[in-house]
């Protein structure tokens, strides 16, 4: 039986330094439009990330992230982009598979749900912004009245690890390793020796979906949204791997602890002032049956012997 106090708070992730001048800059065309993302013969595709070495833990800043050791990675190809709804939608209709929350509701199961970030608008710090809502499924992601229509290339959400390795099987593909995940995203950053150059430019021009403002009260979206994006809609790394940093924090293969799973990446709640890990070495832990709608995946294959 899930704890729901513990899960509901361990979202909310670890406080953090204040916000710095960056939330004051804006965006002269308001940041990446609605319509923006990736070209239909771009979907689904993967690149291909080489063989190398990096520094896992690099510039830590949490304790949790602090291994600080040089490891060796083995080619791998890597999905540009999370696995979107349109994908999931896919393998739902050829394999009628049943995601763990939508089993959990028709169990009758007293903690059934998937989490739902709210914003709080009273200023109060006393409210709790995370919901569990029974009924918030891949499907209908804000709860039993909503839907995805109009929303076909967002990231997939409100799936658990079985969910994810269940799509990764069926699409001939795999979860990545922690290693791998942190590899691609280090390598890839446009500036190598800025651990959070992936979210932001020099001059504090947004690279990737994230929070502008202050955490949970007030966002400026000065990146363009307000919840997550198409995948896509901002510029490719250096790998041409999309949204590795931001819009919805991804599953890895890698445990965190005993019942958990290691996610990486940070999401579109990620603030300089609360969570700041929209950084490669960044990582926190998800219970492996539990899902909320900041958290997707995306896939690799193993290069060909």
């Amino acid at each position: 039986m899930r704890n729901l106090g513990v899960l509901i708070s361990a979202l909310a992730l670890v406080a953090c330094d204040s916000a710095d001048d960056r939330n004051n800059v804006s965006v002269a065309d308001g940041g990446a439009a609605a319509s923006c993302g990736l070209a239909p013969d771009q979907v689904g595709t993967f690149a291909e990330v080489p063989s190398g070495s990096f520094v896992m833990g690099r510039n830590a800043r949490y304790p949790e992230e602090r291994l600080n050791a040089r490891l060796h990675v083995v080619g791998f190809q890597m999905q540009l982009h999370e696995v979107t709804n349109a994908q999931f939608a896919d393998f739902v209709a050829s394999t009628g598979y049943v995601t763990s929350a939508e089993k959990d509701l028709a169990s009758g199961r007293a903690d059934a749900g998937s989490a739902v970030f709210h914003q709080v608008l009273d200023g109060s710090m006393a409210s709790n912004p995370w919901h569990l809502v029974p009924g918030a499924t891949w499907k209908t992601p804000d709860g039993p009245d909503s839907d995805i229509a109009g929303k076909d290339h967002h990231p997939v959400v409100h799936v658990s690890l079985e969910d994810a390795r269940a799509y990764a099987t069926w699409a001939d593909a795999r979860l990545p390793t922690e290693v791998e995940w942190e590899y691609a995203a280090s390598v890839g950053l446009p500036d190598p020796d800025v651990t959070t150059s992936g979210a932001y430019a020099e001059d504090g021009t947004p690279r990737a979906n994230t929070w502008q403002g202050v955490f949970p009260f007030f966002n400026q979206d000065t990146d363009g949204f307000a919840g997550s994006s198409p995948v896509g809609c901002f510029d490719a790394d250096r790998n041409g791997l999309h949204d590795m940093i931001g819009n919805v924090w991804e599953l890895t293969d890698t445990p965190y602890a005993d019942g958990a799973q290691t996610i990486k990446g940070g999401s579109y709640l990620c603030a300089d002032n609360f969570c700041l890990r929209y950084r490669p070495e960044a990582r926190q832990p998800l219970e492996k049956d539990f899902s909320t709608n900041h958290i997707g995946f995306r896939v690799v294959r193993d290069d060909a012997p």
